[in-house]
């Protein structure tokens, strides 16, 4: 999700919380924005794409998954930073992993497959455990 510059408007995002059995995939992103932080699979929505299709895209993209998406688990704005930075509106949606096995791109430099309980103590986005136990009660 990162540009040389950041745009003069919000982007639309989506981001999705995979399930496989109890635990769920986090990513940590390899650059900015968010560099060295755990977050869900997901990125921008490009003009005329549904939300839908955006996250499979974008699942798709940065860790080949296959999922079937299970419903919308919530959202979250990212406001500039001081140092500047975007404004995203990131659409998360609760999804199950269907198939194939991670295998992460550019920019993606780890993943773990948690159960949620298990995530304390990594250096996580804002927002993520908030998401991920709405995405969990969806599942």
């Amino acid at each position: 999700m990162a540009s040389a510059s950041a745009p003069s408007h919000p982007q639309l995002a989506v981001s999705a919380a995979i399930f496989r059995d109890d635990k769920v995939l986090l990513v940590r992103r390899a650059r900015s924005p968010a560099k060295g932080f755990y977050s869900l699979p997901g990125g921008r929505v490009e003009f005329g794409e549904s939300l839908h299709a955006a996250l499979h895209r974008e699942v798709d993209e940065e860790t080949g998954l296959e999922i079937e998406i299970r419903g919308l688990a919530g959202w979250r704005e990212v406001l500039p930073a001081n140092g500047g930075g975007g404004h995203y509106l990131i659409m998360s949606f609760a999804a199950r992993w269907v198939g194939n096995e991670p295998v992460l791109n550019e920019e993606l430099d780890d993943f773990k497959w948690l159960k949620p309980e298990d995530i304390v103590g990594l250096k996580l986005t804002g927002g993520l455990v908030e998401v991920i136990a709405a995405a969990q009660r969806l599942i």
